[in-house]
């Protein structure tokens, strides 16, 4: 089973075995424990169980058979439960082109010196005339896809910068309970990657109060793993050395060319027009909007902000003075 570690540096290896107990003389067997459980669920359509892919499961488990199962078998589920928003899951698609293209996501060329990939979000660019939340969501997913078939990201994994500058009340209030919670069960509950880290800086005060909505959806190793910079950067720095990071997020890189993991995925078709077409694919994107009808939305104001309006300058201030919440290992 030497060639599923092959392409996984000497370094690597070793943390691999310390970190996730990952052991090549029973590499065989752990991958077969798991796709052995495949039968327990009849209901769901395991479409690849090669070794490889199972062995990405594994890694992100840190080789508990079960857990690394249960992630599998939602990985499919998700996908069964959400099928058109997987149709046309491809760089060209006209609503993922435009939102990768505005950096959604970014992928920094440096790795953090823990060997992990890391992805940055510019909240703002976020231009809700041209693509939804679920174009964000869907080139989030494609690229990670991409990025996860590199073994050295299956042990690392990553690590994700979130920017809300300039980030209106306006766009926030596309960010629907409903939305959030399809991200986070696509990305926390459903998807094979290790995230070391998803650090919010120059929040406003309504990404507090959204966060304390999805906040019961986290798990409670995720909820850890959240940072709240606010605008303090030196508190970032300290996490993630600014030699890497570019010049908005207060690095020492030149500012961040928001094509460049776009042009990674399309190539040639970077450059080519295409027509954005809301019906490319059928995820009704109006049922996930519905928390935006005004009876809604003034039920849902009743519920979030009456008591953070009234602390608004309060939570302003205390955002400069922000501190992680906790700090990685």
């Amino acid at each position: 089973m030497a060639h599923l570690q092959a392409g996984l540096s000497p370094e690597t290896l070793e943390k691999a075995k310390v970190e996730l107990k990952e052991n090549p003389d029973t590499l065989h067997q752990d991958i077969q424990e798991v796709r052995d459980m495949i039968i327990t669920r009849p209901d769901i359509g395991f479409l690849r169980t090669e070794d490889a892919f199972i062995l990405r499961f594994l890694r992100a488990r840190k080789f508990n058979h079960f857990e690394s199962f249960r992630l599998l078998a939602q990985y499919f589920e998700y996908r069964q439960q959400n099928l058109d928003m997987f149709k046309n899951l491809k760089a060209t698609d006209p609503g993922i082109k435009q939102a990768l293209k505005d950096g959604f996501p970014g992928v920094l060329t440096n790795l953090d010196r823990y060997g992990r990939k890391i992805l940055i979000l510019f909240a703002a660019n976020w231009d809700q005339s041209r693509y939804t939340f679920v174009d964000i969501l869907r080139s989030i997913l494609l690229s990670l896809e991409s990025m996860i078939e590199d073994p050295e990201l299956q042990v690392n994994g990553f690590v994700l910068i979130i920017d809300w500058s300039n980030f209106t009340f306006k766009q926030a209030s596309k960010l629907t309970p409903s939305m959030l919670r399809l991200a986070i069960e696509g990305l926390q509950d459903s998807f094979p990657a290790r995230f070391g880290g998803i650090h919010f800086v120059n929040q406003p005060w309504y990404i507090h109060a959204l966060y304390t909505v999805i906040r019961p959806f986290l798990k409670d190793k995720t909820r850890k793993r959240i940072f709240m910079h606010g605008n303090n950067l030196n508190s970032l720095h300290q996490l993630m050395h600014p030699e890497i990071l570019p010049s908005e997020l207060g690095g020492m890189m030149p500012p961040y060319d928001m094509g460049t993991w776009a042009r990674t995925l399309l190539d040639h078709a970077y450059d080519e027009e295409t027509e954005y077409c809301p019906e490319s694919y059928s995820l009704s994107v109006k049922d996930l909007e519905k928390d935006l009808s005004p009876k809604t939305m003034k039920r849902s104001q009743s519920v979030v902000e009456p008591g953070v309006l009234k602390r608004t300058e309060k939570v302003k201030s205390e955002e400069e003075n922000m501190q992680p919440l906790l700090s990685l290992d």
